[in-house]
Parts: C-alpha cells; sequence; structure tokens
C-alpha cells in the first residue's frame, strides 16, 4: 500500500511537507495546493516558490492543477515539466462555490461531455506533441446525487489516467455526511485506471481496515488525518518530536513570512486540527487563538509540551 498527503490550500504548502518528512514517517507521494492558470497568468509568486525544485527535493512532489480548459492544463504543465516533474495532477474535487461556479473543480462533474471534449483535447495533444507527461486526477463521484457516478467514471475509463484518487463524496455533502462507500465498491469494480482512495482516514485503524476491506486498490491519500496526527501512519506522535516539527513551522515560516501575525495565522491553522489531539486543553487552545505575537504563542505551546 502507498501513502499519499493530500493537497491543502492555505498550510499545505513546502514548509509544512518538508517538515512533514523530516520528522514522520515520509508519504510516497506529497500533492501540492492547486494552481489556477488563467489566459494571462500561469503561476503566481507563491505558486512558483511552492513547486520550485530546490523546495521539493527531498520528497516527491505531483503539483496539481485547477481548471476546465486543456490549453490551459497543457501551458501549466509545460512550465512545470520544465521544472522537471512528470506527473500532474487534475483537481475535480473541490466543492468550493466559488470554484463550482466556474465549472471547475467538483463542478466539471456536471456535464460529462464537456468533460470528455476536454480529455481528448488533452490527450491528443500529449500524444502529437510526445511530451513526457501522465496525467493523474483527483474527482469527486458526482454534485448532488449518487447515480450521477456512472456517466461520470464511464468517461474516465476511456482515457489513459495514470492515477485516479477517488473522495467518494458529492459536491454538496463538502466534508461533511459519510463518504458514500457503496459508490466506491462499485468503482473498484468497474475500474479501468489504479485507483487511490481518499476520505475520512483519520487513524491507522482506519487505514488497516480500509486495506482489509479493498485490498485490491494500491494507494490511499489523506489530507485532514494528517494534520489532525502528523504521525498517521504509525500511530500516535512522540510529544518531544511533534514539540520539535512545531518549533521548525514556526521558525521557517518566520523565514519566509513578513511579521508576527501572519506567522500565528499559518500556526493558528495548524493548531485547529492538531488540537483535537490535546484533550483537555480547551484553555491553552483559546490562548493560542488569542495570541498576539510570537512570544505569547510560544509560552502557551510550552505549557504544553514542557
Amino acid at each position: 500500500m502507498k501513502y499519499y498527503f493530500a493537497p491543502m490550500e492555505g498550510i499545505g504548502g513546502y514548509i509544512y511537507r518538508n517538515a512533514h518528512a523530516k520528522y514522520f514517517r515520509a508519504c510516497d507521494k506529497y500533492f501540492a495546493p492547486f494552481i489556477s492558470p488563467t489566459y494571462d497568468t500561469i503561476l503566481k509568486t507563491r505558486e512558483k516558490e511552492d513547486v520550485a525544485p530546490e523546495h521539493n527535493d527531498t520528497i516527491q512532489l505531483v503539483p496539481q492543477i485547477l481548471t476546465n480548459k486543456a490549453e490551459y492544463f497543457l501551458k501549466t504543465a509545460d512550465v512545470l515539466m520544465e521544472r522537471g516533474y512528470r506527473e500532474i495532477n487534475l483537481n475535480l474535487g473541490c466543492p468550493s462555490k466559488t470554484v463550482v461556479t466556474k465549472h471547475k473543480g467538483a463542478g466539471f462533474l456536471e456535464n460529462p461531455i464537456m468533460l470528455a471534449g476536454f480529455f481528448e483535447e488533452l490527450f491528443n495533444e500529449i500524444d502529437k506533441s510526445g511530451r513526457d507527461l501522465k496525467v493523474s486526477v483527483k474527482t469527486r463521484i458526482g454534485l448532488y446525487e449518487e447515480d450521477e457516478a456512472p456517466q461520470i467514471f464511464r468517461v474516465f475509463w476511456d482515457y489513459p489516467i495514470t492515477e485516479l484518487t477517488v473522495h467518494p463524496r458529492l459536491q454538496e455533502d463538502y466534508y461533511k455526511n459519510k463518504p458514500h462507500m457503496n459508490v466506491f465498491a462499485d468503482i473498484v469494480k468497474e475500474a479501468k485506471v489504479p485507483l487511490v482512495y481518499n476520505g475520512d482516514l483519520n487513524s491507522i485503524e482506519d487505514i488497516r481496515s480500509f486495506e482489509q476491506q479493498y485490498p485490491s486498490v494500491p494507494a490511499v491519500m489523506m489530507g485532514r488525518g494528517f494534520y489532525r496526527n502528523p504521525n498517521l501512519l504509525d500511530g500516535e506522535p512522540d510529544r518531544k518530536v511533534l514539540y520539535a516539527f512545531l518549533k521548525e513551522l514556526e521558525h521557517n515560516y518566520s523565514e519566509v513570512l513578513p511579521g508576527d501575525k501572519t506567522v500565528l495565522f499559518k500556526l493558528k491553522e495548524i493548531w485547529s486540527y492538531l488540537m483535537e489531539k490535546f484533550t483537555g486543553c480547551e484553555k491553552q487552545w483559546k490562548k493560542i487563538k488569542k495570541s498576539q505575537n510570537l512570544k505569547q504563542y510560544d509560552a502557551v505551546v510550552e505549557e504544553l509540551f514542557i
């Protein structure tokens, strides 16, 4: 079984990825937060930094693109290939309303005919140009109803997708409700490309249970589970290691972000997931949320660890 680190906008950048791989068992692949190209902009400055080879030389990174235009995907892929990347992921899973209303992310799933046209143009151009490029996909199963899935996945089976990561929720589910495992079971039976499962794997027991139930699925992807417990693959984290991990994040964010407030914004978001591991520490969590500078923040973190 292979283990993948899901992309997460905001805190899933190279500083977090590198610290995770240093202090805990590294994942087989890390996926970068999506790049959303426009007609005149391929990579923003922040995105250039995030996928820079020198910032990702100790991990296997897969960049991700959010678009519904094959032309934009290929232009962005060419820029990423110049940086050494040979697998690029298409985001068909983002449930955000601002994304979906533009028919991107999970919103692209609403029109399987348009989706098929996208892949037809994309793979024809890859073949014609001889690009050494693998295209993987991360998707949901539809927008509103389970019965949307068969038509959507028939599109996927028609194209040489290198891996298909399935988050078996609908766009309307966001991250609530339970994954539609009955739909996923049908997808496993019909799959014509390698599958990756994503969704609600929050403990090592969850992962082992999934592996036993779906032995033919070669990989799983975790996102929120890793942020709640960075040592997810090996159980509960050692507190000394976790403390060192957090201190390195604080140091490295401070090196590249201007001022305590921007650094604290990142650290507080990380703690919003991590605090679930600290039962009975509501008082400290409130102090972290109220901290106005790193000196105040450091004092609270020391309360928790020292």
